[in-house]
């Protein structure tokens, strides 16, 4: 079985990594940081040009209607650049979300906008701390509105619309909501995360108009399909930030002496590149079976996202921090350019689900598979 991508999206990773390259520069993450926006709206704005939000989305809603093939190539390339972008939020969640459940009038009204870029959406979930579940649930819809309070949504300050998970007396004991945010009934404030180029916020609705998106009483299995959509492509994204930096710590090493030897002739640093090395193919292996299983559809998506998911976070997290370790005392600096892959990782790992909350995913779904 070959899982290389195919020459055409290898053709579309060097186009990726070239416009990233020129567009989304170290300065440009730095600047967003610097000033403690949301997000790079001139780069978004680029990025919506190169079609790159509609790869997936159906040609008869404004789309390309290509693979997530070429998505997930897409993806890794965003995290090697830590593209301060709303990319997994209104693409991977919003757009996924809507194509899942959403009718034909809202594919009609809001898939041509997430196309072009025009459009911004998120998914809010998250009410604070803990795990999510139906049962603890406060934000409810009755009647079309909506009522609640959502707690951090990524992205919750420019986006135009939320996908929130609600409340519901019937089926699994939720509901999904599409709501529009520019409305005087939805509050919004901005919540600080590790990764400031990448804005969070609370949401807080007053009775703000709202619509079912699917079946009233669904929302919860639908949540959980979402998420293991959402993971493959999480994780290779992190994929993405855990191979920048490793290159960096191997060309910081390498161009690093210490007592007349480069630092990367020491045994110790090439320990932990060797290691890094190692965890970031092995999550690879493991993005190449997610990609396959979310790519056809496959009745192992489940197993397929939580292995992706599990092994992305360690990998992220663990290059990022070797690579600060591998700069020593000035990686830990505002000065250097670590942080960017350090604060991205840790958010990326939290962002839809910590890694315990995958493993208990990833048990649950093995055991399910030796059952059937």
């Amino acid at each position: 079985m070959n899982f290389e991508f195919s020459e055409e999206q290898e053709l579309l990773r060097e186009q990726a990594r070239g416009f990233l390259g020129e567009n989304c520069a170290p300065s440009v993450v730095r600047g967003v940081l610097d000033s403690q926006g949301d997000y790079d709206a001139e780069l978004w704005k680029k990025v919506a040009e190169m079609g790159w939000t509609s790869t997936v989305i159906p040609e008869e809603f404004g789309g390309l209607g290509l693979s997530y093939l070429e998505l997930v190539v897409v993806a890794e390339e965003l995290g090697r650049a830590v593209a301060p972008i709303p990319f997994s939020s209104s693409v991977y969640l919003a757009t996924e979300a809507i194509l899942a459940n959403g009718s034909v009038e809202q594919k009609e009204k809001w898939l041509p906008k997430l196309a072009t870029g025009e459009a911004i959406g998120t998914f809010a979930l998250a009410e604070g701390s803990g795990r999510p579940s139906a049962e603890l649930l406060n934000t409810r819809l009755d009647a079309g509105k909506l009522t609640g309070k959502k707690l951090p949504v990524p992205d919750g300050n420019i986006a135009d619309f939320a996908v929130v998970v609600a409340k519901s007396d019937t089926g699994d004991g939720a509901s999904l909501a599409l709501v529009d945010l520019n409305q005087d009934a939805v509050t919004r404030r901005s919540v600080r995360t590790l990764d400031f180029s990448r804005g969070h916020s609370s949401m807080e609705f007053t009775g703000a108009e709202a619509e079912i998106l699917g079946v009233d009483g669904s929302g919860w299995s639908a949540m959980e399909a979402l998420m293991d959509r959402a993971a493959v492509m999480f994780a290779w994204e992190q994929v993405g930030i855990a191979d920048a930096a490793l290159e960096q710590a191997r060309d910081y090493a390498m161009g690093r002496y210490a007592f007349g030897r480069a630092i990367a002739s020491y045994q110790a640093i090439k320990h932990k590149l060797a290691d890094m090395y190692v965890k970031n193919t092995l999550a690879r292996s493991n993005c190449y079976y997610g990609a396959w299983a979310l790519n056809s559809d496959s009745s192992e998506l489940a197993l397929a996202a939580a292995t992706a998911r599990v092994g992305a976070i360690q990998a992220s997290v663990n290059a990022a921090q070797e690579n600060v370790q591998t700069h020593g005392g000035m990686g830990f600096t505002w000065e250097f350019d670590c942080q960017f892959f350090y604060r991205r990782a840790k958010l990326l790992s939290v962002n839809i689900g910590s890694e315990g909350f995958w493993q208990d995913k990833l048990i649950t779904a093995y055991e399910q598979s030796n059952v059937a």
